[in-house]
């Protein structure tokens, strides 16, 4: 039988574009209730943190507070479970390359997939190559010279993210929105994810059937493109799952925890 502090895990969770930590608000006490331990983080300029979109050039710039959490973790500490939501997605994949060591699962909540064989900006020109200029709506899109910025508008997020979604979180969210950026430019750039840092670490997908950000079709595409070792699908889901159906996302993070045993 295992252990008690084997069957506990150390969760991180990573929010997506325009958000920060406090997304989370109701998924990190249901997985605290059942003893698991839980590390939120605003990525730089979200959030609470003190960066502006203008002051970041890269993803790496943008990952920093998650990449300073896994340095800081002790040697020897149990591994934790990743957890990137949206844009959140590439953050953990740079992660994963990075630290592969610390991270016993990636799990992608209806999430940006990369894979090792294409440039990280790859699945990102895909995505905006089928959203088109007038899917993003009431977003405000910026040009900052090779930084595009985004913040998206109200319009968007009530009817594309957040449509199952109570109004009290629709009206938090469009009071903590803050701009972002797909850093494609700078992804386009870089080195391919290895093999031997991403791509040794497991992964898995969770589906969400409602989401009107990223179709589930192309939230398919992504997993047949990279592979995965797990998917889940979370039914009756929007775009925002840990605030649509926050019980029924802890629930598939728990189910997929044995799988990192």
């Amino acid at each position: 039988m295992a252990s008690e502090r084997e069957s506990k895990k150390h969760y991180v969770l990573v929010h997506g574009s325009c958000h920060g930590a406090w997304c989370w608000f109701k998924l990190k006490p249901l997985l605290e209730s059942v003893g698991h331990r839980v590390s939120v983080v605003d990525l730089a300029a979200s959030g609470i943190h003190p960066a502006k979109i203008e002051d970041l050039h890269s993803l790496s710039d943008y990952s920093e507070p998650l990449m300073k959490l896994l340095a800081a973790l002790p040697a020897g500490d149990e591994k934790v479970v990743l957890v990137g939501h949206s844009y959140g997605g590439m953050n953990i994949a740079l992660a994963a390359d990075l630290f592969p060591h610390k991270i016993a699962l990636t799990v992608f909540l209806t999430a940006f997939l990369p894979d090792t064989n294409h440039r990280p900006s790859y699945v990102l020109e895909q995505f905006q190559e089928k959203i088109g200029g007038g899917g993003w709506l009431d977003t405000e899109i910026c040009d900052r010279g090779s930084l595009k910025t985004l913040l998206l508008g109200p319009k968007f997020l009530s009817t594309r993210l957040y449509q199952l979604c109570s109004k009290e979180d629709v009206e938090l969210a469009n009071a903590l929105m803050r701009p972002s950026s797909y850093f494609v430019d700078n992804l386009s750039k870089i080195n391919n994810f290895s093999k031997e840092g991403f791509g040794s670490v497991p992964r898995a997908f969770i589906t969400c059937n409602q989401d009107l950000g990223m179709s589930l079709e192309f939230q398919q595409w992504m997993i047949q493109n990279s592979g995965v070792n797990e998917v889940l699908e979370i039914k009756d889901a929007d775009h925002m799952a840990m605030l649509s159906t926050p019980q029924e996302l802890c629930d598939a993070l728990l189910q997929l925890a044995p799988k990192c045993a």
